[in-house]
């Protein structure tokens, strides 16, 4: 393809990914392998895609104000808190990986990813009538270890954002989706100051696709409220199974 054609695929990736990020997670499963497809190597690839989503973790965030605005800010403060040191952590492991050991990786990344978002809702009742009150204490513990992974690897972040929230007892999807939102938003932002000061970002695309995300964010802020929530539970786990079939065959 020719330099426009493929400005024009990462383009809609990105705003289709800002969409599908805003609704139920998963965006990188369209801006990581669009980007691959257009020939950017996987490590550069990843923090690439890393950038161009992060404005649209914000913009959807805006659009779920009045659900942070009434949880605790307390708990907001210890969750940002934790996922900054995550994200750091992951983006400085992403920077030392090999990169033929991070491409054998990428499809099992986004196969999990895909796996545990769609088992959710069983996992979320088998914590008990309490709605996962037994599993509470594990809240931050384990969003420390999904900021880890989403500083890796942003693949699949959002999805296992929101398998967290619900096994752990929310019960709320537009909270849940507040909370991923947030959460993204701030491990990406110093996930992407740690890849940009190791030099792993491609900018031309990244600064392209992070101003169609954002469009993507807002739309799909919008459009999260509106969807039934099995709709929205299908379109991610359709997504993430295909693009983890795409990249299975890639690496075969």
């Amino acid at each position: 393809m020719d330099s426009f054609s493929n400005l024009a695929v990462l383009a809609l990736a990105a705003f289709g990914a800002g969409v599908l990020n805003a609704i139920a997670g998963g965006g990188t499963f369209l801006t990581f392998p669009a980007l691959v497809w257009t020939g950017v190597p996987p490590i550069a690839a990843n923090a690439t895609s890393a950038l161009a989503v992060c404005p649209g973790y914000l913009g959807s965030a805006l659009g779920f104000r009045a659900e942070l605005a009434a949880l605790p800010r307390a708990l907001r403060l210890r969750e940002v808190a934790l996922s900054a040191l995550g994200g750091v952590a992951g983006a400085l492991l992403l920077l030392v990986t090999p990169a033929k050991v991070f491409a054998a990786v990428v499809p099992w990344l986004l196969l999990f990813a895909t796996v545990l978002f769609a088992l959710g809702p069983r996992l979320a009742a088998w914590a008990g009538g309490d709605h996962g009150g037994g599993l509470a204490r594990w809240r931050l513990p384990a969003l420390l270890a999904v900021a880890l992974y989403g500083g890796y690897f942003n693949g699949g972040l959002g999805i296992l954002l929101m398998a967290l929230y619900l096994l752990v007892g929310e019960t709320r999807m537009n909270t849940v989706n507040a909370l991923k939102n947030l959460n993204s938003f701030v491990l990406s932002v110093v996930s992407v100051v740690a890849f940009a000061l190791g030099g792993a970002i491609v900018w031309r695309q990244a600064l392209l696709m992070a101003v169609f995300a954002t469009l993507g964010g807002f739309a799909g802020a919008r459009l999260a409220r509106r969807l039934p929530v099995a709709w929205v539970r299908a379109i991610v786990i359709v997504t993430g199974l295909a693009m983890s079939a795409l990249f299975f065959a890639r690496s075969s």
